[in-house]
């Protein structure tokens, strides 16, 4: 396995769906457009790995992606509880329908990223940059949004119960049958949204 790890890190072996790497180390590996559907990455070390337009659809918990180039990647329906994104790139990268509660994702530009669906319970996202974000029907209860960018994100149908939108800019934000239940709004911009009326 050795062998092979080097070669997957050098992005000799980019065919990787289904494959066990569960507590591996490919800090620094080269897997753009690698195949992970499947994979056992959890526990994986990823910092600074180049996984632009990977596949991404697997068990990626508690993953250490910090640092990681992940634009436009795919991580549609990804276990990503407890991972860790500090400094990573992820514009155009995909979460629809992924499990990221607990994860680690603040002060992160996320515009324009797709997060339809995900599970955000928990997660830390204060000073993330959501502008022009699609959140429709994510859950972030008791979700740290504090001092994030959320200037003209879709959050219909979100759920925000319990979360901290302290100092958050909600400017222009589309909020059709969102759950704001005991959300903290303090000092949150509300312009142009229902709220602000």
């Amino acid at each position: 396995m050795t062998n092979d790890l080097e070669a997957i890190r050098k992005g000799k072996i980019l065919m990787l769906a289904g494959t066990d790497l569960a507590g591996k180390d490919l800090a620094g590996a080269d897997l753009a457009g690698a195949n992970l559907s499947q994979a056992n990455l959890s526990g994986v070390n990823l910092a600074g790995a180049n996984l632009q337009r990977a596949v991404l659809r697997a068990n990626l918990r508690g993953a250490d992606l910090s640092g990681a180039d992940l634009r436009g990647a795919d991580f549609r329906n990804a276990d990503l509880r407890g991972a860790s994104f500090a400094n990573a790139l992820v514009r155009d990268a995909s979460f629809g329908g992924a499990f990221l509660a607990g994860a680690s994702i603040g002060n992160l530009d996320l515009s324009g990223v797709d997060l339809r669906g995900a599970d955000l319970r928990g997660a830390a996202l204060a000073r993330a940059i959501l502008h022009s974000a699609d959140l429709s029907n994510a859950n972030l209860s008791g979700a740290d949004l504090s001092g994030a960018d959320l200037e003209e994100a879709i959050l219909n149908g979100a759920v925000l119960r319990g979360a901290n939108l302290t100092g958050a800019n909600l400017l222009c934000a589309t909020i059709e049958q969102t759950v704001w239940d005991g959300a903290l709004l303090d000092r949150a911009c509300l312009q142009g949204t229902p709220l602000s009326r």
